[in-house]
Order: structure tokens, then sequence, then C-alpha cells
């Protein structure tokens, strides 16, 4: 065991929730109904700003069909993640959707969060959609929890100057900042910056076991290692 750190910000995709949940939920659903959601919500200013960039991005392509290019391949752009954290608000809204977590994860982040461990988000999907997620629960609305959340607006996941902008943004020495993901280049990164870092190896995802840092199976495995 070592001694807890001061805050841990958790990916959520193979982390605290089933990749197949966003992939063959989530995704499908923003792509079905992308094209009468973007006629439906063209004079909404975030609606509007989102297309304006995807056809900077992509000049002379229809923006659904980039969009839906996108959505197939993950890709971690900013336009298509708000657009997708949209679509996903109207439908937790209708009660098309539901979201879901590892059984492990809320049980776990009560108890951190009552040992004063301050909980953060970082993930690819947008601040709405992070929030979305953590609201629709089974559990409850748990959003409580969270200090905050950070998406691609303070850059990728695989780049370290974002755990830079994170450290600085939560007000916390690095070392003192505990990163939980699935991936290992996003784990690499943290590192680099000076972070505390855990991989979450989910074996319902066929999480493959990274070198060079620490492992859990469950939230419940890295409480245990980290001391809260």
């Amino acid at each position: 065991m070592t001694s807890p750190p001061a805050a841990v910000v958790t990916d959520i995709e193979g982390t605290t929730t089933r990749i197949a949940f966003v992939h063959d939920i989530l995704f499908p659903y923003a792509r079905d109904r992308l094209p009468a959601f973007l006629a439906a919500r063209a004079s909404d200013p975030a609606v509007a700003s989102s297309v304006a960039e995807v056809t900077r991005l992509a000049p002379g392509v229809p923006p659904v069909e980039t969009l839906r290019g996108w959505i197939k391949a993950d890709a971690k752009v900013t336009p298509l993640k708000t657009l997708q954290g949209l679509i996903w608000a109207e439908g937790y809204a209708s009660g098309d959707l539901r979201s879901e977590v590892y059984p492990d994860v809320v049980p776990a982040l009560r108890r951190w969060r009552a040992a004063g461990v301050r909980l953060y988000v970082y993930s690819s999907g947008s601040e709405a959609a992070q929030k979305q997620l953590f609201s629709h629960l089974p559990e409850g609305d748990v959003t409580v929890l969270f200090s905050g959340y950070f998406d691609t607006n303070v850059g990728a996941k695989r780049d370290i100057g974002s755990y830079r902008t994170i450290a600085t943004a939560i007000g916390l020495p690095a070392g003192e900042l505990l990163f939980l993901s699935d991936v290992a280049a996003e784990l690499d990164a943290a590192l680099a910056g000076g972070w505390r870092t855990c991989q979450v190896v989910r074996a319902e995802d066929g999480t493959r076991a990274a070198a060079g840092h620490p492992q859990a199976r469950d939230f419940e495995g890295v409480g245990r290692m980290f001391g809260f």
C-alpha cells in the first residue's frame, strides 16, 4: 500500500464504464440521429459553431458524412464530441438512454470522496456528456461527488501538456494527482507529466496490461493499493 493521493482523475470508457456501452449504444444512437438533429437544431449556437468547425476541418464534405466517419473511427475531435453530447442529452431527457458504470465504481467513489479525496473526470467525451453519464445512473445522480470535469478542450489524452494543464486547473502538484485509465499511452503521458498512475484492467473489456504502471482489476483494488 502507498500513501493516498489528494485527488483522483478518472477516465470513463474502459475504466468506469464498459467499452461496449459507449461503442454499441451511445455511438449508434448519435450516428442514427445526426441528420434530423442537425436540421432541427441548426440555429442553436453550439450546434452551428460545431458544424462550422466540422466544415473547416473537412471542407467540401457534407458534415453528416464527416461526423459519421469520425464516429466509426472513434475520432477524438471536439466538435464531434460536442454534438454527440447534445444528442445524448436529448436521449437521456426522453428516457431513451440510461447510463451505466461498473458496479464497483459508485461505492468506491463515495468512499473516496467521504475520505476527503477530490474527484475529477478526464475523458475525450465532452464535459456535458460526462455529466450526463454520471447523472443518469441506476444508482442516481452522482455528479455531486466530482469537483470538476475535463475534456479535449484541455488537449489530447496522450499529450503530456494536457496533464500539466489539468494539474494547474486543479491547483495541486502533479505528484498529488492519480490518473486512472485503461489505456497505456494515456497513462504514459500522465506519468511523464509527473502524475501518479494506475491502470484499471477490466477483464470484460479485454484490457492489456501495460508495463510501468500499477494495476488494479477494479476500483476496489485501486482503493486498497492507494490507501483509501
